[in-house]
């Protein structure tokens, strides 16, 4: 498969304790879109609404080729999931200091998301976490396993 877009940034902002794999219901031409590879998950974030989970705020960028059809670039979108992966999302981001992120989007046959339900860290976590990799980089130039 492949990847079309990344949420650098959230792995970041969030220790990820766990991944899910959903579908997204995309248009034709937004589909065509992520194909090519003109999407942006950054700021995105899952909400719940209805029994359903929508993906919200990611930007997907209207089709070159397509005829003059209305895009909305940042509209709500629902994501497809199985009912005991949706009564999981939705009962870890109730509980206190969870949130489900979108991490990746990639294509296949079928355009899927990356979800992670994270914990966000604080500013000294985030510290910490680019200490670790600044000593790992080192390590690994020098050679010293």
């Amino acid at each position: 498969m492949k990847v079309i877009a990344e949420n650098r940034r959230a792995r970041f902002d969030f220790e990820i304790l766990e991944t899910v794999e959903a579908g997204i219901m995309l248009t034709g031409p937004e589909a065509k879109s992520c194909r090519t590879g003109h999407v942006n998950l950054a700021g995105a974030y899952v909400s719940f609404r209805d029994g359903k989970a929508v993906l919200k705020n990611a930007s997907i960028a209207a089709y070159a080729y397509a005829a003059n059809v209305p895009h909305e670039e940042r509209r709500d979108r629902i994501l497809l999931l199985k009912a005991a992966e949706l009564k999981k999302l939705t009962t870890r981001a109730e509980e206190k200091g969870l949130t489900v992120v979108p991490l990746a989007m990639h294509v296949g046959r079928f355009v899927k998301v990356l979800l992670g339900i994270g914990r966000g860290r604080k500013k000294t976590d985030k510290r910490q976490h680019i200490r670790e990799r600044e000593v790992a980089r080192k390590l690994k130039q020098t050679g010293d396993y």
